[in-house]
């Protein structure tokens, strides 16, 4: 059987320690006739420290020829004055440009046995399905020009440039059409039409190519801040909604929050398919580099484990495989077990480790 390759960029935190749960799923994977082949190297801060650059070009090489990349978490204190342009977040920019992932996938679900860790109700956020489609190599994080100059007489000015093309807009908005029709058939596209000619034309863009190939989807619009607003009011109203960089990094944070911890919600983000199929594709979890509690064993790795699970889904066609450890993963919750930001007051706590053994155990009682 042919190998299916994965890069592993642990980076900086709570990355490594999350990492090595994960690298336990895919052994035990590969105990069962997989055939992953894994390789570490290095990312963020870790790269800087390394190397003198957030990702190196031999990094960016592999990266290029890995079926898949799974990414931990970079940056931290320890980095806060190196150079912007190595910063350690600017390895996971580099990474998301060069391989083309214009697609970031960030899905919010909510298990039932964590509706209580949430800040709103349980009815509002028991059963939630979200997904948001983000579109990820575009707009105000990577427009130009993007500057900080010197106006004189003391006083400076910052730019940023919101930019999009007619073909950025198309393909995240069919990537979100697509997926809607796998799911509950909806599509909420959210921007700020009122106030930004980028937003009205994503508007155009997105309303035109609804009814030239996707009229059998529902699609509605709305503004991205009352977007933010029924995030928070009524959540379960969405099924899939597609916006641009600035406004997905915002609002997917907003609905990660509405499962009641960062640290548990996976994310994906996908590359246009070549000839044959394949996509450029790196999974990474939700959440940052959590310095405060690096190496303490405190860290939660179902973000990280189930990102692997996205992987099995959208880089291998291994839909069952993926399934069964998002059931692992809700029978692991079911049995009570919780790291300390998903644990209620008073609650009984496990490490970083225990919780990925509880995951494979899961796995073993349903093999």
């Amino acid at each position: 059987m042919t190998a299916k390759t994965l890069l592993l960029l642990a980076g900086d935190g709570i990355g490594p320690e999350v990492m090595a749960e994960t690298k336990k799923i895919i052994a035990w994977f590969n105990g069962r006739g997989a055939t992953f082949e894994t390789q570490d190297d290095l990312v963020g801060g870790a790269a800087y420290d390394a190397h003198g650059e957030a990702v190196s070009e031999a990094t960016m090489k592999t990266a290029l020829k890995a079926d898949a990349v799974l990414f931990g978490a970079v940056g931290g204190p320890k980095w806060a004055s190196v150079p912007y342009d190595k910063r350690p977040e600017a390895g996971l920019l580099r990474l998301r440009k060069d391989l083309g992932l214009f697609a970031n996938l960030r899905p919010a679900i909510c298990y039932p046995a964590l509706a209580d860790a949430s800040s709103l109700k349980r009815e509002i956020v028991e059963g939630l399905d979200i997904l948001i489609v983000r579109e990820l190599t575009g707009g105000v994080y990577f427009g130009q020009p993007k500057e900080i100059t010197d106006l004189g007489n003391g006083q400076r000015r910052g730019v940023d440039t919101q930019v999009y093309d007619t073909y950025e807009i198309e393909r995240i908005a069919a990537a979100a059409f697509e997926l809607a029709r796998t799911r509950r058939n909806k599509v909420t596209s959210m921007e700020k039409h009122n106030v930004m000619l980028s937003g009205l034309l994503w508007k155009e863009i997105v309303t035109d190519l609804h009814k030239k190939s996707y009229s059998d989807v529902t699609l509605e619009h709305m503004l991205a801040d009352a977007g933010g607003m029924q995030l928070v009011r009524w959540p379960k109203q969405f099924d899939v909604i597609v916006t641009d960089n600035l406004f997905g990094d915002m609002l997917s944070d907003v609905a990660a929050m509405l499962t009641g911890s960062l640290g548990m919600l996976p994310s994906a983000s996908l590359g246009a398919a070549d000839e044959s199929g394949k996509r450029k594709a790196l999974y990474e979890p939700v959440h940052g580099s959590a310095p405060d509690i690096a190496g303490k064993g405190a860290a939660n790795p179902i973000a990280m484990i189930a990102s692997f699970g996205m992987a099995l889904r959208y880089s291998f066609g291994m839909a069952r495989e993926s399934d069964m450890l998002d059931r692992a993963i809700a029978a692991t919750l079911d049995k009570g077990l919780r790291t300390p930001d998903i644990a209620a007051k008073g609650q009984a706590t496990v490490t970083t480790a225990q919780m990925g053994d509880a995951i494979i155990a899961a796995l073993e009682a349903a093999a």
